[in-house]
């Protein structure tokens, strides 16, 4: 399963999925954060977190943040490409999930091998990558909030809790882009203004030299 999600574009350093350090199924390392985006204190969090799912479950679940996926590639296929890297066997994938954060783009993918899918879902495993990683990101690049509330999520539904759900977006947050938005719209009807007061300036600027010099004239005469 391949779940693919974004926002905006821009440039960066690309990275090809074979620049990443390789990552074995088994192996004690739970957050590749390559685009340096989150804090040490909350890679502890996360790891400590993924590395108990592993134990008390089986499955493993893995992190990996990069700058910007290499021309031609999409989030989908880079993390198709690094799952299948990192884990080359049907055994080696079965328990594993994957999910990758482009800087840049704002995308998420994330890959489920067969038996984690078992104990998530499709839906939630594509409401983890769009919402409650995403969402954050939408109310101001949060991105260590995003990673320790997908954590959260993702390990309370593969351990068998109950789904702790999608964040809720924040209304205020839409209501300031409208207030800028609105904004905008008073600024141009504002420049409207301007440039009919710069016409009458100009206009007074040219007849009253023009009407004082005849009258100085008429004076004269």
């Amino acid at each position: 399963m391949l779940l693919v999600l974004g926002l905006a574009v821009g440039p960066a350093q690309a990275i090809a999925p074979f620049q990443l350090p390789t990552v074995a199924a088994g192996e004690a390392t739970w957050l590749v954060d390559e685009a340096d985006i989150i804090s040490r204190i909350n890679e502890g969090k996360i790891s400590g977190r993924l590395s108990k799912l592993a134990e008390q479950t089986g499955q493993e679940v893995r992190l990996v943040t990069i700058r910007h996926f290499d021309y031609g590639e999409t989030i989908q296929t880079f993390t198709d490409k690094v799952f299948e890297r990192w884990y080359p066997t049907a055994e080696d994938q079965a328990n594993q999930v994957l999910l990758v954060l482009d800087e840049v783009t704002k995308t998420v993918g994330i890959r489920v091998g067969e038996e984690a899918a078992a104990l998530l879902p499709d839906d939630i495993a594509t409401s983890v990558a769009q919402e409650t990683v995403l969402v954050p990101l939408l109310q101001g690049d949060k991105y260590n909030q995003a990673f320790l509330d997908g954590t959260d999520r993702l390990v309370a539904v593969i351990s068998g809790q109950p789904d702790p759900g999608a964040p809720v977006f924040d209304q205020a947050f839409d209501n300031l882009s409208e207030s800028t938005f609105a904004s905008a719209e008073d600024t141009e009807e504002n420049r409207g203004n301007n440039a009919i007061l710069l016409i009458v300036l100009l206009v007074l600027a040219t007849v009253i030299p023009m009407a004082t010099y005849y009258w100085y004239v008429g004076f004269g005469n």
